[in-house]
């Protein structure tokens, strides 16, 4: 029996988009108890489709033709008193970001105990007591302490758990998960899948769920639909699209999933481009007359290298450490000991003046580009600005900003432009072009692919590839994901709870881990029992 039935929806865009429809004659069933997974790469118009179901769709955007079914009643024209009182109840929906989701001045109890206010449900004790139940059935640690807490208290694991819990406080019949695990490490992304199945067992709903990561759908999916650019090109059970896709577009997602075969091994140079030695860094809050502050070991007495021409992994789950390590090696972040030696230099131990002048050797690309770029400056101006404030003349930077534009593969002409009439995977270019042009001795790249398709995910990855041969580049690659690393990895260093618990070569660390931890994390990959090396090509 269908939960939900969408016929023919077709969702129009403001006049200048790039295309006349967000969505075109989109057909789709969701049976009771059944998982449908939503997959393809951003624009395909997957997150619109379920915006439209809430009634979420953003100002200029519009529901041009078809229907959406749901207990026999159309949702895309119920009027707005009635898609308020569906919302919720009947239908919820979980967000890729938690932390813009919830509202950062609320604890997680009222955040909780407001969906049933907002639908007139139970008295105010009933209401505290069903939330303490929903924290513990999405089995967040402490219920009593998390009810209090607020959402930047919480882990980003656990404030997904939260938008789980209150996605189900009225234990609504559909439930639409909007990439809910994309930003997450490996094991979080594990256990929430597995409580989403778990729940959908317990309490017969139909969920909907958006990815563009095909481990997660071999991990949970009983059916797949497969969009590109507002239409679908393809569905059907998920065994059948998983292991033998009929559409090209289905074999390119596939073909560009990481997959289990390492690279072959490298000799790499005795000459280090990065030497941490003993670092440390501790984080102190709290505290007071009567109370001794609460200590984070962040990084705790790590000691590595990097090799010149390498690319040195370095994984872990949220709160391992790893970025903080990163931050500490670019001396965004000042260590409370230890040593960050490149070309010699201890850049722990530099004042801030010799800071700047030796601040070139090591540059960092970031998780978001957007956010790192300036939505105001074009292009050019965002790649030169740190060559020409080391001295360098105008007219050579300029021509080596264009140069590099080439290199990363987005063309000379890309230097007019402003970061908005990017794609995610282009900003993420210009974001390695503008940390190449400072000549540096090593790039720190911290989840610089993480938020991406995973076809611009393996282009991304190409180029590090790329550039590492051509430039004999040194890197840090920070990344949850272990598949990645393997793509792109000489070694691998395995961070837990801020101490190096493994390190070893790619070979060494997938073919024979010796920590359970290592173990656990290469266990926890998404779809780790499905072969993709056997799908056609």
């Amino acid at each position: 029996m269908s939960t939900l039935a969408i016929e023919h929806l077709t969702i129009g865009l403001p006049e200048g988009a790039d295309r006349p429809f967000a969505v075109e004659d989109v057909s789709m069933t969701i049976d009771k108890g059944h998982i449908l997974c939503v997959v393809g790469e951003s624009g395909s118009g997957k997150s619109m489709t379920a915006n439209a179901l809430m009634g979420l769709l953003p100002p200029g955007v519009a529901v041009k033709a078809g229907r959406a079914l749901f207990e026999a009643r159309d949702v895309l024209r119920l009027p707005e008193a009635d898609k308020m009182a569906l919302r919720g109840a009947s239908i919820a929906m979980i967000f890729q970001e938690p932390m813009t989701a919830l509202n950062p001045l609320m604890r997680i109890g009222d955040q909780i105990t407001e969906v049933f206010a907002a639908h007139d449900r139970f008295t105010q004790a009933e209401r505290r007591k069903k939330a303490l139940d929903l924290i513990r059935e999405v089995q967040l640690p402490d219920p009593e302490k998390i009810i209090r807490a607020y959402p930047f208290q919480l882990s980003g694991g656990q404030r997904q758990r939260a938008m789980i819990a209150m996605a189900l406080a009225l234990e609504p019949k559909l439930l639409i998960a909007d990439e809910p695990t994309t930003a997450l490490d490996v094991t979080t992304q594990s256990q929430i899948l597995k409580l989403i199945l778990d729940l959908r067992d317990r309490r017969g709903m139909a969920v909907m769920f958006i990815t563009h990561d095909f481990g997660v759908v071999a991990e949970i999916a009983d059916g797949v639909i497969v969009m590109r650019e507002g239409k679908v090109v393809e569905q059907g059970p998920a065994a059948q699209v998983l292991n033998t896709p009929q559409h090209g577009y289905t074999r390119r997602l596939l073909a560009a999933i990481p997959t289990g075969v390492l690279p072959e091994r490298r000799v790499l140079s005795d000459s280090p481009a990065l030497e941490i030695k003993g670092l440390r860094k501790i984080y102190r809050t709290g505290g007071g007359l009567f109370r001794a502050p609460r200590e984070v070991r962040a990084v705790d007495d790590v000691s590595l290298t990097v090799s010149r021409g390498e690319v040195l992994g370095l994984v872990g789950e949220s709160g391992s450490g790893k970025s903080t390590l990163g931050r500490t090696a670019v001396r965004l972040v000042t260590p409370d000991g230890g040593q960050v030696l490149v070309g010699g230099t201890d850049l722990a131990a530099l004042s801030d003046e010799d800071l700047r002048k030796q601040r070139h050797k090591v540059q960092m690309v970031f998780q978001d580009p957007y956010a790192s770029l300036n939505p105001r400056q074009r292009i050019i101006g965002a790649i030169t600005d740190g060559p020409i404030a080391r001295g360098i003349p105008k007219a050579r930077a300029v021509a080596r900003a264009r140069e590099l534009l080439d290199i990363v593969g987005l063309g000379a002409d890309a230097a007019s432009r402003f970061p908005h009439e990017f794609s995610g995977g282009q900003r993420q270019r210009i974001g390695i072009a503008r940390a190449l042009a400072m000549d540096p001795e090593l790039i720190i790249a911290d989840e610089a692919v993480s938020a991406l398709d995973v076809s611009i995910q393996a282009q991304v990855l190409d180029l590090l590839r790329d550039l590492r041969e051509k430039m004999d580049l040194s890197i840090l690659f920070i990344t949850h994901d272990l598949r990645v690393a393997a793509q792109l990895c000489d070694r691998i260093a395995v961070m837990q709870k801020g101490r190096l618990v493994e390190i070893g070569t790619v070979h060494d660390i997938f073919l024979n881990p010796q920590q359970d931890y290592t173990k656990q994390l290469l266990a926890a990959v998404p779809g780790a029992d499905w072969d993709n090396q056997k799908v056609p090509a």
